[in-house]
């Protein structure tokens, strides 16, 4: 059994984290699997979306707490172990963003701790009704102080604090209302409507979307004058596509645009 799981289907890749009995925890197999596998994907031009999805009752319950305690049995009480774990989770979470594909989450269960946190990284989530969310290492006495990065780009300051520092879950329809999670349907509908919003996606000139979702989050850094000034650079680049010039002139004249993707 492969602890992740790929199929591709219409220029979308589904990825499915297959650790059920361990609620898909992002262990050190379950790390340098995602990792290899987002890296071979920066290279695949047939991939134009990708949807992130767990086995089993949860979609992700963070770190595996049973191998970071197995790893204070070293002489200097674990800190080099967790000092590279905590670096090759940043690593592969950054992996995600700095993917050239737009990267959902589809999400059922629980997200909790680096759980959540991946649904933070991932570019947009989907989640089903009853889906629990929580930053809730606090309540064991390990702050979460890595999943807080993403969280605290995703969500307003008071509300991860407040997450942050009492451990309480949120519910589906709460973490819609504070930007954590795009949309919340039905158990049922799940499948389908994480799959219409990366066709959707993947539908899209590729190019555009590459240079475009590189730029998004390059400039949520900068100050207003340099985002506009970088992003005009942005825009003139992806004015010259050859792609771009073919689908302003099939909108113009009312046809589906002939792109070579």
């Amino acid at each position: 059994m492969e602890i992740l799981e790929r199929r591709d289907v219409n220029a979308v890749a589904y990825l499915n984290l297959n650790a059920p009995d361990r609620l898909n925890a992002l262990s050190d197999e379950m790390l340098a699997a995602l990792q290899t596998t987002l890296d071979g994907l920066k290279e695949d031009s047939s991939v134009r979306a990708v949807v992130l999805s767990g086995s089993g009752k949860a979609f992700c319950a963070g770190h595996d707490l049973k191998q970071m305690t197995a790893g204070r049995q070293a002489e200097d009480g674990g800190k080099a172990y967790f000092k590279d774990l905590f670096d090759r989770c940043a690593q592969m979470m950054m992996t995600v963003q700095s993917l050239p594909q737009p990267v959902i989450a589809r999400v059922h269960g629980i997200a909790t701790a680096a759980g959540c946190q991946l649904v933070a990284t991932c570019d947009m989530a989907v989640a089903a009704e009853g889906t629990r969310f929580g930053v809730n290492g606090v309540n064991i006495g390990l702050f979460c102080s890595t999943p807080m990065v993403a969280l605290t780009r995703n969500v307003h300051r008071k509300q991860a604090f407040e997450m942050l520092t009492t451990g309480r879950f949120l519910n589906a329809d709460e973490a819609r209302d504070i930007g954590l999670v795009n949309h919340v349907v039905p158990a049922d509908q799940l499948d389908a409507k994480a799959t219409e919003l990366a066709e959707t996606v993947a539908a899209k000139l590729g190019a555009a979307v590459r240079v475009g979702k590189e730029a998004f989050y390059n400039q949520i850094t900068m100050n207003t004058s340099d985002a506009y000034a970088y992003t005009g650079d942005v825009m003139v680049e992806n004015m010259l596509y050859r792609d771009t010039e073919e689908g302003i002139s099939a909108f113009l004249e009312k046809r589906d645009p002939d792109w070579s993707q």
